[in-house]
């Protein structure tokens, strides 16, 4: 079984897209009940099937398989839950770390999160300047739930 060991963090600033053009990330979900999130997704020209089990912490089992872009396309069109994520990944590289910071788009738009996928939950890090509040535990931020409550319906303090 594999483990995904990710913490997550709000962005501050567009520093974060100096070194990276991003990449364009589509994904939508079959299932988004905490015990086993199913999520299909495109990274380009490629398509993707994941599904995930319940977090503690920071960790939970996931397992990731590459699916015909033709077939993410039509369950994401067809199957899956709306709104579709609609977002630009970039690859971010700081001591020793790849930071993924995704900047939505769609009904998510002006949400942009960075993560980073650790060896260990208690693993140190140094963050970038343009990284701020960590917001790991928060299930507002998990991209499923953003699916069902999309950033732009929040209550802005």
């Amino acid at each position: 079984m594999s483990l995904e060991i990710e913490r997550k963090f709000l962005v501050m600033g567009d520093d974060y897209r100096l070194t990276d053009k991003g990449v364009r990330y589509r994904q939508g979900y079959l299932s988004t009940v905490k015990e086993r999130i199913v999520r299909v997704r495109t990274v380009g020209e490629l398509g993707f099937l994941t599904i995930k089990g319940v977090n503690v912490g920071a960790v939970r089992p996931e397992f990731e398989y590459e699916i015909p872009l033709q077939d993410a396309e039509q369950l994401l069109e067809n199957i899956c839950e709306k709104p579709i994520l609609d977002k630009i990944r970039y690859q971010v590289r700081h001591s020793g770390f790849f930071w993924e910071v995704d900047e939505f788009l769609g009904e998510n738009v002006g949400l942009i999160i960075a993560e980073i996928e650790l060896g260990a939950e208690d693993q140190p890090i140094i963050k970038p300047d343009w990284v701020g509040e960590e917001v790991t535990g928060d299930p507002r931020y998990f991209n499923s739930n953003l699916v069902k409550t999309p950033y732009r319906l929040w209550k802005k303090a």
